[in-house]
């Protein structure tokens, strides 16, 4: 069940049918995961290797998020509108 709400959510950010790789799906799945860690940090404090997991998503999502403004500044505003992300 997990995996049909993420492939829907997929479906928004997809540039074709079969695309997994363009930075909007990346920033999309690094989204979703990112919110899963946050809440488990949240009841977990002490989990220091999931905090720096977390810490290198963050940094890679605002690396695809970068990439995105510099080359396809109408997909960055879009993404950025879909997943509610500040900026």
């Amino acid at each position: 069940m997990a995996e049909s709400t993420e492939t829907l959510d997929l479906k928004e950010f997809q540039l074709h049918e079969k695309d997994t790789g363009s930075a909007d799906v990346q920033v999309a799945l690094l989204t979703h995961r990112i919110a899963q860690l946050t809440e488990h940090l949240k009841t977990n404090a002490k989990d220091h290797s999931s905090r720096r997991g977390l810490l290198k998503m963050v940094a890679q999502r605002r690396s695809l998020l970068d990439y995105l403004s510099r080359s396809e500044s109408d997909r960055y505003k879009k993404v950025i509108d879909k997943l509610n992300l500040r900026k």
